[in-house]
């Protein structure tokens, strides 16, 4: 089921993605968040990756440790084993890429944020050795990024996230994205129907209000991310 609605080309589909999994009622980021979400019945958990001192792949948002966790200090200069004994909220861990992959694989889908240079090699090694290439997306803000992804395994899915670009439909083409998550501010008529005729799944984010949600969903987004999976 995943796999049909997620390489679907109708516009007819939509999808609720879990901002930091259901990050208004569990520490984002965490596992207890991305459970919820699940619960919640998040059609794909969206979470951010970056590379401690020792060379793996953690969930986290920020360069420094110092709002999520009870901890201080850049994830970068940190070990695996000294980011895992820090409090992410209420007792959670920070987790690694290959726990929430192996823990939900089956379960949901994955928006997996890049959100530094030069973990590209290893977030697709870890989605190939879960085998889960069909059903996740690797985003980003930066183009480069999302390249390197798709030379990496082109079988990946991509989206950009963009903010304050105007030029974000032809900046997802020419990175050879297959979706565009434009902030809902950006979201016109003209954007929904120059994705569509670019081949762009369209989402946006984030959305945490029910009327905002089916507004953008009857005007024709096919997504939107949201900190409460709960609100449709």
């Amino acid at each position: 089921m995943y796999t049909s609605i997620m390489r679907s080309n109708e516009s007819d589909f939509f999808v609720k993605i879990a901002h930091r999994g259901a990050s208004a009622y569990e520490p984002e980021n965490t596992l207890a968040s991305f459970k919820k979400a699940i619960d919640m019945n998040a059609d794909l958990i969206e979470f951010d990756v970056r590379c401690s001192q020792d060379s793996q792949i953690v969930v986290i948002h920020d360069k420094k440790v110092d709002r999520t966790t009870d901890g201080s200090g850049l994830v970068g200069h940190k070990t695996l084993s000294e980011l895992k004994e820090l409090d992410a909220g209420n007792g959670e861990e920070i987790p690694t890429l290959d726990e929430v992959l192996d823990l939900f694989r089956g379960k949901t889908r994955f928006a997996i944020e890049i959100k530094e240079n030069g973990v590209e090699d290893k977030v697709v090694k870890q989605i190939k050795k879960h085998g889960l290439e069909e059903d996740s997306f690797v985003i980003s803000f930066k183009p480069n990024r999302l390249k390197l992804i798709k030379y990496l395994e082109p079988s990946i899915r991509t989206g950009l996230i963009s903010f304050s670009s105007l030029n974000f439909i032809n900046n997802a083409l020419n990175c050879g994205a297959d979706a565009v998550a434009p902030f809902h501010w950006f979201i016109s008529d003209n954007t929904v129907r120059s994705a569509r005729e670019n081949g762009l799944h369209l989402f946006t984010y984030v959305v945490n209000e029910s009327v905002k949600a089916k507004e953008l969903k009857d005007r024709g987004v096919q997504g939107i991310v949201t900190n409460k999976p709960d609100i449709l």
